[in-house]
């Protein structure tokens, strides 16, 4: 028999549908985590009486990981049957350069050294090549500052000739001649229309 086959053989849930799947109402909608509604499909066929064989299938498993989710989910209840968080790769940067990377990135680039005002990506995947022997592809990079809790806002960059003298005299500076003259008659206009 087919998985789809047993999955259209499944009988209809009525009235005790209450009493056994009680447990489906703490889990999200059925199409959120479609892992886990498979394997409450593969429980409840196993509860309504079909062989375990059969149940297994309609979940898309062997029998022997249908055994492995029933003890899950014995032990931990629905929540048990979400995948959990894999551990994946370990960085390829010790602990070490992680934090050296951090400082680079805190500090910012040299205009002469490292030909940018400021660090994108692909150039902080040239400077960790560079000292660190290590190639990250440019995704990586973002995850590597995203584990060093750096966010994507960054602040507006200064050019290197930038005069702080002519900034100022460049800046509007308050208050402007005539604004004092310009408020007093706005109050006066305001005393006289009374709202």
């Amino acid at each position: 028999m087919t998985a789809r086959a047993a999955a259209r053989s499944l009988p209809r849930y009525r009235g005790r549908a209450r009493s056994r799947l009680r447990y489906r109402r703490a889990t999200p909608p059925v199409g959120t985590r479609p892992r886990q509604t498979r394997r409450l499909l593969a429980l409840a066929a196993v509860y309504d009486g079909m062989s375990r064989e059969a149940a297994a299938a309609v979940g898309g498993m062997d029998r022997q990981t249908l055994r492995d989710w029933v003890h899950r989910f014995n032990a931990e209840g629905p929540d048990g049957l979400t995948d959990r968080p894999r551990s994946g790769m370990p960085r390829r940067l010790s602990e070490a350069q992680m934090q050296e990377l951090a400082g680079i990135v805190e500090t910012g680039p040299n205009p002469v050294v490292d030909g940018v005002v400021r660090w994108r990506r692909i150039d902080l995947q040239r400077v960790i090549e560079e000292r660190f022997g290590v190639v990250y592809s440019e995704r990586a990079i973002t995850d590597l500052l995203k584990a060093l809790a750096f966010s994507y806002i960054s602040g507006r960059p200064k050019h290197p000739g930038q005069d702080a003298r002519v900034l100022e005299a460049f800046k509007n500076v308050w208050p402007v001649p005539g604004l004092q003259a310009w408020r007093d008659a706005l109050k006066r206009s305001a005393s006289m229309y009374p709202a």
